[in-house]
């Protein structure tokens, strides 16, 4: 299978879609499903496995996602997309990361997210792009700012993680704000 990518200054963004998966889980071996994925362990490859087993898409709802590799050593060091696409909304929720902490804080993620809002606008035809963000994540709230998001709202105990019911602040980017800032 080939892979489509798009290419930022310092990766390539492997496009991953729910075909990609049924490939790669059809065909890979658990040790190229670790390599793949960029996982550091069998358990999260496991884990993996079961979240595709379960479905990853509806009749209305799917993903899109990029892994990001570095372009000098291949390695998959995270990664980034729109895990919930409602595509008779023509709306996704962005997600990102980065699975090794010493590349952080190196504007990876500012220059993967910027490519990857131009396709979901310009190629996915989005209309709208949320995030959903910790009030206590203050990187990520940066991030999205500084892209153009604007807050919304505060959902209380929004999402389960870690044992705890945390709170989200709701941002969002619409099409017209998006071009507008491009001019």
């Amino acid at each position: 299978m080939q892979f489509e990518h798009i290419e930022t200054e310092r990766m390539h963004l492997r496009k991953v879609t729910p075909e990609v998966y049924t490939y790669v889980f059809e065909t890979y071996d658990a040790d190229a499903l670790q390599y793949f994925f960029g996982h550091s362990s069998s358990e999260e490859v496991k884990k993996e496995g079961e979240r595709f087993r379960n479905g990853l898409t509806t009749f209305n709802k799917t993903f899109l996602l990029f892994h990001l590799l570095e372009k000098n050593t291949g390695r998959n060091i995270g990664s980034c997309g729109f895990h919930t696409w409602y595509t008779d909304h023509a709306r996704a929720e962005l997600f990102y990361m980065l699975t090794d902490e010493s590349l952080r804080k190196k504007g990876l993620m500012r220059e993967t997210i910027a490519e990857v809002i131009r396709y979901g606008f310009e190629v996915m035809q989005l209309n709208r792009i949320e995030a959903f963000i910790s009030p206590e994540n203050v990187p990520s709230l940066q991030l999205v700012k500084g892209c153009n998001f604007r807050q919304e709202g505060h959902l209380r105990q929004h999402y389960f993680k870690n044992n705890v019911h945390e709170d989200s602040l709701v941002f969002g980017l619409l099409r017209d704000e998006y071009l507008s800032a491009k001019k």
